[in-house]
């Protein structure tokens, strides 16, 4: 399992991160999607099929483009 975290300055409201939540967590072998409105982030959890690319392509079509990668 690979967990990464992203910035997502582009989230201003409730109604970005449940967007993020569900379409993110629909993609085939994401587990789970956390996004942080206070943050801005978002934490996603994942096996393959999913993978960095088909993720980040699938948050800049949302309009939620990950501009950065945050390690911890």
């Amino acid at each position: 399992m690979t967990t990464v975290t992203y910035s997502v300055p582009a989230m201003h409201c409730n109604h970005c991160t449940h967007t993020i939540e569900m379409e993110v967590g629909e993609l085939a072998g994401v587990q789970s999607v956390k996004a942080n409105l206070d943050a801005r982030k978002v934490e996603i959890m994942f096996d393959a099929p999913a993978d960095e690319t088909q993720i980040k392509a699938l948050l800049a079509e949302l309009n939620y483009p990950a501009e950065g990668l945050i390690t911890l």
